[in-house]
């Protein structure tokens, strides 16, 4: 899935010969801004579908949850579920400890924004080939980011939370040897365990992805670089941006 992912917003690239398409896709002065999102976006870095923007979620499912309560601004960090297919954008769901504050300082559809990294590294120039021929090129950062705006609902309810921490153990421990399931504790110890979190839920308005991945560089830079994270072990955003190249050079 993660070429898939890197290939989908790349494919912007290999119709670059098009005038109408340069102009409107590949120009650093048309920065995207969706419905009033704030995040800055590049037109050749924005991916708009849902479907991948979903998937990355899905692969790296702890998110940073930015909210503003009665007492300010507050950032939660959360492993989340995300069921794609509820309401229009999809809905995710966490818990956090009853202890915290969140659930009790934000109101039924208050607006929040979820933010999943899906993979960050440094660029150095000296990776890029045309870099020792031009000696025009200078140090970056790539990523891949999405951010999920959305309105949060609290249930503090124990059947909602137990599901949710069923689901989330299923998924996490499935590569495990052998599974850790809920029943493997003490029924007792897993009802206080209940008890001490409460349940978040948060139907998505609005999903702002953001690729970055060298794809106003050429192929051999994009490639070169890719190549160069890989040899140190950076392999999420090497492989990501190799894949890039691949198809920016067809």
């Amino acid at each position: 899935m993660a070429f898939f992912l890197v290939q989908g917003n790349c494919s912007k690239l290999a119709l670059s010969n098009n005038p109408a398409y340069r102009e409107n896709f590949l120009s650093d002065a048309k920065p995207f801004a969706p419905n009033g999102a704030f995040m800055y976006i590049p037109s050749q870095f924005n991916e708009p579908r849902a479907e991948v923007l979903h998937a990355l979620i899905a692969e790296h499912p702890f998110g940073t949850l930015f909210s503003h309560g009665k007492s300010g601004m507050d950032a939660n960090h959360l492993p989340f579920e995300l069921n794609a297919d509820e309401k229009t954008h999809g809905v995710l769901k966490a818990h956090v400890a009853r202890a915290n504050p969140l659930w009790q300082e934000l109101s039924h559809s208050d607006e929040v924004l979820v933010v999943f990294r899906a993979g960050d590294a440094y660029i150095s120039p000296s990776w890029y080939p045309s870099k020792h021929e031009f000696h025009k090129q200078v140090p970056t950062w790539n990523y891949r980011v999405v951010h999920a705006h959305g309105r949060i609902t609290i249930h503090d309810d124990e059947r909602y939370v137990r599901g949710l921490v069923a689901r989330l153990t299923r998924v996490h421990e499935a590569s495990q040897p052998s599974p850790w399931k809920m029943t493997d504790s003490a029924s007792d110890y897993i009802d206080a365990m209940l008890k001490a979190i409460v349940g978040i839920e948060i139907e998505i308005t609005q999903l702002v992805g953001k690729i970055k991945l060298g794809q106003n560089k050429d192929a051999r830079d994009i490639h070169g670089a890719g190549a160069a994270l890989n040899e140190q072990g950076e392999h999420a955003i090497g492989d990501a941006m190799l894949a890039c190249a691949a198809t920016k050079a067809q």
